[in-house]
């Protein structure tokens, strides 16, 4: 972090500069990475709650309200149940630690928000899990000269890979979970009062969409949580006190709890109108589908924070819902549409990564 105006000063004004500058730093990725935690809630509301708009069961407002209070309850399911925060471990690691500057992370965290903002604008779907992989990735290779400087060995293979791996098999567990149960709910009703059987799965919708809203809230707080941690981790090994990311966790409790509460208010904040535009041009969904695929995307949820991998929560609940249609005819799924978006999520994290790559190079020119 020196130039060639630094011959005028002496070492310890030069070790003082470097260290505010580092410090700077550090507090810009830590609110960079908040605000994209409360755009991911902003954008991520609608996968829990349109149905049970849809279907009238709460208004918008009350939706929105019923999602963000237990996207940030999961809070405490991560650190009282599961008693970790997996998924935030798993994202700190992505990256070998040699690799991992606060340029990198820096980079990283930008290209994830300009990449999310360019999808939305253009109705891309994307995952935030993944292209923060990608943004931190791509960083970390562009500082280490690229595969052909020796970067093959920036990256964590035990840890990118699974995550990689899930960009297929989470919606395809979703898919499954959500088939299995829309026709054990389809066999076991099947003798039900129509009128009554309704009423009673509208109740059920209020259970299953808080489930995916915690399932929600576990996994993508988390990954914001993972970045925060990777850059903290990096500035305290720069002043000699060398930590794990428990030892992260335990010292700056703030983190977690701030990388929650930021989920849950950019859910409120905003995410109401996206859940009213959505909740009136779905076409079909009833309270038995709603059950059935928030359900199944909890449980998908639910097991992929057990096992430490993040997943993206848009894929989960999409790969539900496909379950839940095919039930009725595999005609009555929408394949082309289902292969656009498996393209549209495959290419996000080498879109991203390159991304990262470019901003990460223009960053090394002024710090």
């Amino acid at each position: 972090m020196s130039n060639t105006h630094d011959s005028h000063l002496t070492p310890d004004e030069i070790g003082t500069r470097n260290k505010l500058l580092m410090l700077t730093i550090l507090i810009v990725i830590i609110i960079l990475a908040f605000i994209f935690d409360f755009i991911n809630g902003f954008h991520d509301a609608a996968n829990s709650i349109a149905t049970i708009v849809s279907t009238k069961v709460l208004t918008p407002f009350q939706a929105v309200v019923w999602a963000a209070f237990f996207n940030f309850a999961a809070f405490f399911i991560s650190k009282y149940i599961f008693k970790e925060f997996g998924i935030g471990n798993t994202v700190a690691k992505w990256v070998h630690p040699e690799f991992i500057t606060l340029q990198v992370i820096l980079a990283g965290i930008i290209a994830a928000i300009i990449w999310n903002l360019i999808t939305w604008w253009f109705g891309i779907p994307s995952s935030s899990s993944h292209t923060l992989m990608g943004g931190f990735v791509g960083a970390a290779l562009a500082n280490a000269g690229g595969f052909s400087g020796g970067g093959v060995d920036v990256i964590n293979y035990a840890k990118v890979v699974p995550t990689f791996l899930f960009i297929f098999f989470a919606p395809l567990i979703g898919m499954f979970i959500a088939f299995f149960i829309t026709i054990l709910i389809v066999h076991l009703c099947k003798r039900s009062n129509p009128y009554k059987a309704e009423n009673w799965f509208k109740r059920l919708q209020l259970v299953s969409s808080a489930a995916f809203s915690l399932g929600h809230g576990g996994n993508d707080a988390q990954k914001v949580m993972g970045i925060i941690g990777a850059a903290i981790i990096y500035y305290e090994g720069t002043k000699g006190n060398h930590m794990d990311f428990n030892q992260f966790v335990n010292q700056y409790g703030w983190v977690p709890f701030t990388s929650f509460l930021c989920i849950g208010l950019g859910t409120m904040s905003g995410g109401w109108k996206i859940v009213k535009t959505m909740g009136t041009r779905i076409t079909k969904v009833t309270p038995l589908e709603g059950v059935a695929a928030e359900t199944a995307g909890a449980i998908t949820l639910f097991l992929t924070e057990h096992f430490k991998i993040p997943v993206s929560t848009t894929h989960t609940i999409t790969g539900s819902i496909i379950g839940v249609g095919a039930t009725k005819r595999l005609s009555a799924v929408r394949w082309g549409v289902t292969v656009n978006l498996l393209w549209a999520w495959i290419l996000t994290i080498p879109v991203s990564a390159g991304l990262a790559a470019i901003i990460f190079y223009i960053l090394k020119l002024f710090i």
